[in-house]
């Protein structure tokens, strides 16, 4: 099924005769700059820096398979090949540039100054690179509002060298890609399964941009938009927000046994901490007068918590979250379902 999104202004009406067909071949769209309120609330925190595109053009060096001296594929080629795929695919929309978070430099040095001391090291001699890399391209002109929250529709993905191992010959290279929705209220990202790839394997940018434009095509927004908007119908008591609290902290120590009969939960303690402590004091999801919450406000809290997570496992968290929301969204309903174990 190819994905198909109306335009802006649109914002609450999806249906088929306004729906745009990205099946056609298109002229690339141009970039817009981002706003600087967005940058003061970026995507993803825990120990992440922000980068422009050009600084990692200009100031990164790229790694190699050591065994054959056979160059990856860079941060910013996948980057500049999701720009690309955006670019083509949604060619009437207004696209920002990429929103890029950086985390674990690593240093090094040229060979001249092999026998420097550290310190006096000059700028041309030392070299670096980023082992993980996460980015998002908003396209704000494609949006939905849901429980009073704007969202933006947003492509990304994450490179994390650590998943490779750069120790042998060049052989496949991993990437994670994904399209979904921003909560523009929060900055968090909303991703479901079916617009998630949690390793595209490839052997160059050609196939990456291939592979990247399947998963944008086959992506089922108005089916994600639809089970985001149920989140807003069903609400947890005071009494059952305790309950999952308490029992996401119980399923990381349950014997092996009875943690496989339960829909994996991959926040930790951290995360649930956080979780707890937004219920009460967050400006956008906090608890009711009453100390009820909605399953909406409740999503938020998680995907707020999983800003938290480092680059290589912050998608697949967030993906998690999602899906443990509408396992908790059920279990409120169906006692006999899997995730109705946080609830007892």
């Amino acid at each position: 099924m190819e994905m198909v999104l109306t335009p802006i202004n649109k914002k609450e009406n999806f249906a088929p005769e306004v729906m745009q067909d990205f099946s056609k071949e298109m002229e690339q769209a141009p970039l817009i700059k981002q706003k600087a309120e967005r940058k003061a609330s970026p995507f993803i925190v825990a120990n992440t820096d922000e980068i422009e595109l050009l600084n990692l053009k200009e100031d990164c060096i790229i790694p190699v398979f050591t065994k054959d001296n056979e160059i990856t594929i860079s941060h910013q080629g996948f980057i500049d090949s999701a720009l690309k795929v955006t670019q083509k695919l949604f060619s009437k929309e207004q696209i920002e540039t990429p929103e890029i978070r950086v985390s674990h430099q690593i240093k090094g040095r040229t060979p001249e100054s092999l026998h420097i001391p550290a310190k006096e090291l000059r700028e041309h001699q030392r070299t670096m690179y980023y082992e993980r890399m996460a980015f998002i391209i908003r396209i704000p002109s494609i949006t939905k509002t849901i429980g009073g929250n704007e969202l933006s529709l947003v492509i990304g993905g994450v490179r994390a060298y650590n998943l490779e191992n750069l120790y042998n010959k060049k052989t496949y290279e991993k990437f994670k890609f994904f399209i979904g929705f921003q909560n523009m209220v929060c900055c968090n990202l909303c991703v479901s399964t079916d617009g998630f790839q949690n390793e595209i394997r490839t052997m160059g940018l050609l196939d990456l941009e291939v592979k990247m434009e399947e998963v944008i095509r086959t992506y089922n927004a108005e089916r994600h938009l639809q089970e985001m908007e149920d989140l807003t119908n069903r609400s947890l008591t005071e009494t059952q927000f305790a309950q999952i609290i308490g029992k996401s902290r119980l399923f990381h120590y349950l014997p092996k046994k009875e943690k496989s009969e339960i829909p994996e939960l991959l926040l930790n303690d951290g995360h649930i901490n956080t979780v707890a402590k937004d219920y009460y004091n967050d400006e956008s999801f906090s608890r009711n007068d009453d100390g009820s919450i909605s399953l909406w406000k409740f999503y938020n809290l998680l995907t707020g918590s999983n800003k938290s997570s480092y680059v290589d496992t912050f998608l697949d968290r967030g993906v998690n979250a999602f899906c443990f929301a509408k396992g908790v969204s059920n279990a409120l309903s169906d006692s006999n379902s899997n995730y109705a174990w946080f609830l007892s």
